[in-house]
Parts: C-alpha cells; sequence; structure tokens
C-alpha cells in the first residue's frame, strides 16, 4: 500500500509539475518496495527534473512511431519500403 502511494505522488508531481518535491520524493522512495525506482530516477535527477517542467512533450512523435510499427507489423514479409510509403499517406489521409 506504501509503495502505491509513493507511486501515485510521483504521478500526481510530474502532472502539477511541482518539480520541488522530487527530492523528497527519492529519499522516501529509496526506503521502500521501489527503491530500484527511486534509484534510477537518482541517477537521474536533472533529466526527471527538466521533464517535470518542461512544457515540451514528445507524445507526438511517439505516437506516430507507434503507429509506424504497427504498420510495418502488419505488412511483416510482405513488401518493401514503397508499399509501406502507400501505407502511410493512405492511412495519413
Amino acid at each position: 500500500v506504501e509503495a502505491r502511494e509513493i507511486v501515485a505522488d510521483f504521478h500526481a508531481m510530474i502532472r502539477t509539475k511541482r518539480a520541488e518535491l522530487l527530492s523528497s520524493w527519492i529519499e522516501r522512495a529509496s526506503s521502500s518496495l521501489i527503491a530500484s525506482l527511486a534509484n534510477g530516477v537518482r541517477r537521474d535527477e536533472a533529466a526527471v527534473h527538466a521533464a517535470i517542467i518542461s512544457t515540451w512533450s514528445n507524445g507526438q512523435t511517439e505516437g506516430q512511431i507507434t503507429r509506424l510499427k504497427l504498420v510495418k507489423r502488419q505488412m511483416y514479409g510482405r513488401g518493401k519500403i514503397d508499399l509501406l510509403q502507400a501505407r502511410l499517406i493512405g492511412a495519413q489521409l
């Protein structure tokens, strides 16, 4: 239950963009079941802090990559780059 609360606090901290809570969250999480997550966040604390306060997101890019991979999986073994381009251009229309 404690680990779930700590994860929920991390989620809330990211959603509300309250990076000032990051250090205290890491300390709290380090002594719980999610210590490995806390260690990973600590190793890359500057990047996590920047991600929390930044207004930039790579969500659009990730969505396009996911769509591309889905189309490639659906076509596996059936065509080359020309067919893939036709599928992607057709999917955008």
